[in-house]
């Protein structure tokens, strides 16, 4: 049986139309997303949790956990959390808060520094307490300050009894907003600020590093991935 043909007017040939000369499939261009960063913070308390998730990021998912325990504990649940799914980047945040009756307080808060390195977790930790990050979009210390003392402060600034109210949900998921608004504040001079004290501290051992937060290297990551 001869082979069926499809028959071409003489008056397309002569044409040129160009349906005649496609050849093989159509290929369409397809559109690609590059998916969103994902962070896992995991912090000592909720403060520090709510803190980073005020941050407005809108092309990174943030995931935060206020685990209510310290140092090496900490880190350990930072480690395994991380198992649970394959985040691009892992933060452990605690600090120091100097208690000089706590036996091994110092030993404690420097191996867990040293095991969230050696598992891959970034570390933002800050001594003597979380508060100095804050305090630092105001001033600049090299102070070995108590944590009442920037709660005293930051009391003043906000108008508030910090140490009862600035640890409440309401205002420190308003936290990022009110420091942003805040004429006299700046998250970049607490940047400069913080690397200035990692500079001064540098080669000491972390629980003798006071006053110091590494808080900044997250909040600069983060920055990377706010809304404009």
């Amino acid at each position: 049986m001869p082979k069926k043909t499809k028959a071409i007017k003489k008056t397309d040939i002569k044409g040129d139309k160009p349906w005649l000369k496609k050849v093989g499939l159509t290929s369409y261009k397809e559109e690609t997303k590059e998916p969103n960063k994902t962070f896992l913070i995991v912090c000592e308390g909720q403060t520090e949790a709510l803190y980073f998730e005020s941050f407005p990021t809108i092309s990174a998912e943030v995931k935060t956990y206020g685990m209510g325990c310290s140092h090496t504990t900490l880190a350990d649940c930072t480690i395994d959390l991380a198992k649970d799914s394959n985040y691009d980047e892992v933060w452990c945040v605690f600090d120091m808060d100097v208690k000089p009756d706590v036996v091994g307080q110092a030993d404690d808060f420097n191996s867990a520094i040293q095991k969230c390195h050696a598992n891959g977790v970034n570390c933002a930790y800050s001594n003597d307490s979380f508060e100095l990050w804050l305090y630092l979009h105001f001033q600049f210390t090299d102070q070995k300050n108590h944590r009442d003392f920037y709660n005293e402060q930051l009391g003043k600034i906000f108008g508030i009894n910090y140490s009862k109210d600035g640890k409440k949900r309401k205002f420190v998921l308003k936290l990022y907003t009110a420091l942003e608004k805040n004429g006299k504040a700046s998250q970049i001079d607490a940047i400069k600020r913080s690397k200035k004290l990692v500079e001064q501290h540098e080669g000491i051992s972390p629980h003798l590093q006071n006053p110091i937060s590494h808080v900044y290297l997250l909040v600069e990551e983060l920055n990377k991935y706010l809304s404009d």
